[in-house]
């Protein structure tokens, strides 16, 4: 995929990602819709098996969640270039684009924090802080059920892919109501993947 991006696309692209960075509550990925909506629909930077298979990726290797946005942030700068095999000048951009994402979606978030966080521990007896923690519960799941759904629905095979939705809708129930580790419903998916059953 080819695509061409100014200063100020690269500018504009920042920018985006410092918004998300501060309407991510409970991580990242929870910000993946408006990602999705900004990167594929409305600039046609990546495609949708680029941006879905960076999520993927990311989630599948070790480390922290975030992986998937500097994953996003390497394809999208060879996009820019014209791929890979462009040599040096695609490689450039693709640690453009790695440096522009993620600097954009740690730095606001990380000052937010830090500030906050010593505020809140100051007055963690007062009821707007008690308040405010109970409240960000149901909108941290609300943005991960929205971040699934997107990820399911990308396959524009409802039919078809009625073992994917199963398979999400069980997931998300042995989440919700057990302790077993993320890593095992990945190696999971990964297994009935490959297998060819989803």
């Amino acid at each position: 995929m080819n695509i061409v991006m100014q200063a100020a696309d690269w500018w504009a692209l920042f920018q985006q990602f410092c918004m998300l960075s501060l309407l991510g509550f409970g991580g990242a990925i929870t910000t993946a819709p408006e990602m999705h909506r900004f990167l594929v629909d409305e600039h046609q930077w990546l495609n949708d098996a680029q941006f879905t298979s960076a999520i993927a990726l990311a989630q599948a290797s070790p480390g922290p969640n975030v992986l998937y946005i500097a994953v996003m942030g390497w394809t999208l700068g060879l996009n820019a270039s014209g791929g890979l095999n462009a040599g040096p000048h695609a490689w450039a951009l693709g640690f453009l684009g790695v440096g522009v994402m993620m600097l954009g979606i740690m730095l606001p978030s990380s000052i937010l924090t830090y500030t906050a966080t010593r505020w809140a521990h100051r007055n963690r007896a007062m009821r707007g802080v008690k308040a405010f923690k109970a409240g960000m519960a149901p909108i941290v799941v609300a943005l991960l059920v929205c971040t699934s759904w997107l990820l399911t629905a990308a396959h524009d095979q409802a039919a078809k892919d009625w073992p994917l939705w199963l398979l999400t809708a069980a997931t998300a129930l042995l989440v919700w109501g057990t302790r077993i580790h993320m890593l095992w419903l990945l190696a999971a998916g990964a297994i009935l993947g490959a297998l060819g059953l989803i």
